[in-house]
């Protein structure tokens, strides 16, 4: 058989049909994974979201002035006045993998166009990664089903798409192929290549943390993985070097970055390999002198004093502050309950916490594949088919798969951890299945329409969500514009901000300070290189709690902050939808697409005001004191006319439950005598046409105005 399967030999190595079959579907899976990620560049080829600007500007910087300028650039154009250390709170392995990339493989291609390519490639090479990860724990068939749900899982797909030139597509394949290298290397029997992979490992798994902090959420499981290497593995002289030279080899690499840098390696991160790194080393000494009767005993009592009092040190550390903890939104991922008062982080639509119905529309079928998984490593029937998953290997597959979903349940944006723990148990699970249902060589008929019968059922559970319903199914979920072209609203793309942004950058001095929410942040800095007070890094709260009272203090009291903060532009947006109905003349409108308009509820909690005083009991309609009384008010250009209720059709002069603003198009100010001046409105607010409004206004300070301030 083997001879018929033989084809040609490169070097030792025989090249067989299988080979071929493994080849061919991982190509299917990085063209899958590559179309599915690309959907957005139909509406036009731009970078998505907000950080991938800066990270396109940083990226830039190395690439015109070199790394060592880059280490050491405090950029001014961000933050005024204080300026931005850009290394030391950055993800600086994706600006210099990006820039090295770009310089041998970036062609004729702009900078610009190669980081919007960059996550859709990065992403769909890691099809690769975690099918020779996966091969590992299941073999050869769990690690293609592996390449294949990974292509198309939906919550790594859409933090992966074209001009998603973010942190997690680069992270993901740092941490996947670091976690592949180290389980690789202690599973290895020869030593000086264990030594090799462990090594890098370790490196990999410190370029994928600077490159993405989330990737810490990687050391979670390895930290309990190696906890149960002395109870599930036995070669412990192996165990006693190579799990510590993986430790400070990945503690080591981590310490020369200065984000995470040594306050990770110090503390809570760092201690979580720490601790169970010497665990181990103890826990094999106890053994060794210990009687064989009593060896599982003093392990267990070790680890239960380990667990006990690490649980102490941690919680007193809480309250004392001797071990530097991560920031909130990673405790929080590691205690789901823990709840946050800061509304700047409640903001944040990727920090809200994932319910039932988000999760299964999700994940879908992995959620029972992944189920059967756990069940068949736990009833041990793997052992009895092709599928060789060793104790220890076991051991990290349920590790990862508990503590993957456990710290998704925190909020959205970590979903993709989740979608990887159950794409490595429903690949174990298909596997089995597939090889059970297909080990009979028997020509019976019935035999034929078992196999047939299970891959049409195997094939339709995997396709469905992947195409039903017709638009709200995984591939049409990542079917959206990029984010400049609708300002993140939920109206159809178009070019208001890219316009905008272009005529700030021609029109205004080089050296102007804007002012705006911190949302648009680096988009001016990027697009228009002009300086800003804010932008999403969130670097200052104060700056952006600053911000949020100049929008809602009174227009006189805003004038004298925006002086005093040397501001000589503020930019707001808004978004409005046209009811295709005219009252005297003028067309009607009711707001909150997704613009300022649609935020001001959270400027109110980050500025901690009385929520009562600006918005009615709906908490989203603005009160006559917001609209006559704030900065933010007077500068969206339209007026309420009435009230409106949508589903009984009544009409209100004033506000009650159920009804919606209904809104005319109104500049307030537009002389010279007001303290600020519109000079600039975008297009889809000066046609006159039927089309939703994404307006982008900036609106120059008026030095000379006299404010009157009681």
């Amino acid at each position: 058989m083997a001879a018929q399967t033989h084809l040609f030999q490169v070097g030792s190595f025989n090249f067989e049909v299988k080979h071929f079959l493994v080849i061919g579907i991982l190509i299917l899976s990085f063209s899958i994974s590559f179309l599915i990620r690309s959907q957005n560049i139909n509406y036009g080829f731009e970078l998505n979201e907000f950080d991938p600007f800066f990270n396109f500007r940083a990226t830039e910087y190395i690439i015109e002035n070199g790394f060592s300028e880059y280490f050491g650039w405090h950029d001014a154009k961000s933050w005024y006045p204080n300026g931005r250390d850009v290394s030391a709170t950055s993800q600086v392995m994706l600006h210099v993998t990006a820039a090295i990339t770009y310089q041998i493989f970036g062609g004729n291609l702009s900078l610009y166009d190669f980081t919007i390519l960059f996550p859709v490639i990065i992403g769909s090479l890691t099809v690769i990664v975690i099918f020779a990860l996966v091969r590992l724990f299941g073999g050869l068939t769990a690690g293609l089903f592996a390449s294949m749900l990974f292509a198309v899982s939906l919550p790594i797909v859409l933090r992966g798409t074209a001009g998603w030139f973010k942190s997690e597509p680069l992270g993901i394949f740092y941490g996947l192929l670091g976690l592949y290298l180290f389980l690789s290397g202690i599973k290895s029997e020869n030593k000086k290549i264990a030594i090799l992979k462990i090594v890098f490992g370790g490196i990999v798994m410190s370029f994928g943390l600077a490159s993405w902090g989330g990737n810490q959420f990687f050391i979670i499981p390895i930290g309990f993985f190696i906890l149960s290497l002395p109870f599930v593995r036995k070669d412990h002289k192996f165990l006693f070097w190579s799990i510590p030279l993986f430790t400070a080899t990945f503690l080591l690499m981590t310490s020369m970055f200065e984000r995470p840098g040594p306050n990770f390696v110090f503390g809570l991160g760092g201690f979580s390999l720490i601790i169970p790194t010497i665990f181990l080393m103890v826990c094999i000494l106890i053994q060794k002198i210990s009687k064989e009767e009593n060896k599982i005993r003093n392990s267990l009592i070790l680890l239960v004093s380990i667990i006990l009092i690490g649980s102490f040190f941690i919680t007193t550390s809480a309250e004392s502050d001797f071990l530097p903890l991560p920031s909130f939104r990673y405790l929080n991922a590691i205690n789901p309950f823990l709840t946050t008062t800061n509304p700047l982080v409640d903001s944040v639509s990727e920090h809200a916490t994932t319910t039932l119905s988000q999760s299964f529309f999700l994940h879908s079928v992995l959620m029972i594949f992944s189920g059967l998984g756990v069940w068949l490593i736990l009833s041990k029937k793997i052992n009895h088919a092709k599928i060789f998953v060793k104790n220890d290997m076991k051991a990290f597959v349920l590790i990862m798969g508990m503590t993957g979903v456990y710290v998704s349940s925190a909020f959205i944006r970590l979903e993709v951890f989740a979608s990887i723990s159950l794409i490595i148990l429903s690949s174990i699970c298909l596997s089995y299945l597939t090889t059970e249902i297909f080990k009979t060589k028997s020509l019976e008929n019935k035999n034929y329409l078992l196999k047939i019968s299970y891959v049409v059922i195997i094939t339709i559970l995997l396709i469905v969500p992947i195409l039903f319903p017709v638009n709200g199914n995984w591939i049409s979920a990542v079917d959206i514009p990029p984010t400049i072209l609708n300002g993140g609203t939920v109206y159809p793309a178009g070019n208001d901000w890219l316009e905008t942004l272009e005529w700030i950058k021609m029109n205004t001095p080089q050296d102007a300070i804007i002012a705006s929410w911190w949302d648009y942040g680096y988009w001016i800095t990027t697009m228009s290189e002009r300086t800003t007070l804010a932008d999403n890094a969130t670097i200052d709260s104060k700056q952006i709690q600053n911000i949020a009272q100049i929008f809602l203090n009174s227009p006189d009291e805003s004038w004298n902050m925006l002086r005093g903060m040397n501001v000589d532009y503020v930019v707001v947006f808004v978004a409005a939808q046209n009811l295709d109905v005219n009252y005297e003349g003028k067309p009607l409108y009711v707001m909150g697409g997704g613009g300022d308009e649609s935020k001001k509820q959270w400027f109110m909690r980050i500025a901690e005001v009385t929520l009562s005083k600006y918005l009615h009991t709906d908490g989203m309609s603005g009160t006559e004191y917001f609209w006559n009384e704030t900065l933010l008010g007077k500068m969206i250009p339209f007026t309420t006319l009435a009230y409106h209720n949508f589903q009984n059709q009544q009409q209100s002069e004033t506000f009650k439950p159920g009804f919606s603003e209904i809104s005319i198009k109104e500049i307030k100010y537009h002389s010279d005598e007001d303290p600020l001046k519109l000079v600039y409105a975008s297009s889809s607010f000066i046609n006159e046409n039927n089309s939703p409004i994404t307006g982008v206004f900036v609106y120059e300070i008026n030095k000379n105005y006299v404010p009157i301030i009681s």
